[in-house]
């Protein structure tokens, strides 16, 4: 009931609190900056992407917040846009999902990056480090893992990537795997920037056909993903979007408060 809402007297523009995750705001431009930053003074930042169906995750599994908000996290998707909207008067200035962002990184980050890619079936994973050394050749794949490997193997996993001297650690395992390993692992593992990537590895290599233009351009990608597969994803968007709208009328507001000068 709308009578539940409460407003928050908490203001920070540069960030917006979707329920128990607090997402920045960023341009994509500013996006980039933060990750070369990052490898230049060799401070760690890891990155995590939250659509409206990570939210939902999130209210739903306490330790999942805990993993999400020690990291960096980024907007993806019409539905926390539309929440933000709802809950601060404003949307996010991008939608920087990884699926764009990523390549954007690689192509503007104007360093060059020393890459292991993590995660998805053997087959994908070496279509998109094939794209990757194409489409980027200025960047080095230093190392690849598929994402099919058991709880004892990830010692192993982190020293190779540790060895290989990566600055950036791509993990597309899906949420909310690819966040776990990230941060149950993150004081071992070297590379200055880890970012979650979700299906990026399956789109980079053609596995998996990305949404024409017309449909990124009208917020409609989810519309063409559940075309694809409709069975996989029929309950996260046609019962979790619907649960997300209604959760987000029950988290606190965050409204702008404008400036006043002093005296």
């Amino acid at each position: 009931m709308l009578s539940d809402v409460k407003t928050s007297d908490q203001h920070d523009d540069s960030a917006i609190r979707i329920g128990p995750l607090t997402l920045r705001r960023m341009e994509r431009e500013d996006a980039i900056a933060l990750v070369r930053t990052s490898v230049e003074q060799g401070s760690k930042l890891d990155i995590a992407i939250c659509n409206a169906h990570t939210v939902l995750m999130a209210l739903d599994d306490n330790s999942y917040v805990d993993v999400l908000n020690r990291m960096t996290l980024l907007n993806d998707g019409v539905g926390v846009n539309l929440a933000s909207r709802i809950l601060s008067g404003r949307g996010f200035p991008d939608n920087l999902n990884g699926t764009d962002l990523v390549p954007d990184i690689l192509a503007n980050v104007g360093v060059p990056l020393r890459i292991f890619l993590l995660g998805a079936s053997p087959a994908s994973l070496e279509g998109a480090a094939r794209h990757i050394a194409q489409a980027y050749p200025h960047h080095e794949i230093v190392g690849c893992r598929d994402g099919y490997f058991a709880g004892e193997d990830v010692e192993t996993i982190v020293e190779t990537i540790n060895a290989a001297r990566a600055d950036l650690l791509l993990v597309a395992m899906g949420n909310p795997r690819q966040e776990r390993f990230i941060v149950a692992n993150r004081e071992r593992l070297t590379p200055k920037v880890c970012i979650g990537v979700g299906a990026l590895f399956d789109f980079l290599s053609g596995s998996v056909a990305r949404a024409p233009r017309f449909f990124r351009t009208m917020g409609l990608e989810w519309l063409f993903r559940f075309l694809q597969e409709p069975r996989r994803l029929g309950r996260r968007y046609f019962i979790g979007i619907p649960r997300f709208l209604l959760a987000t009328l029950r988290f606190p507001r965050q409204r702008n408060r404008p400036n006043h000068p002093t005296c």
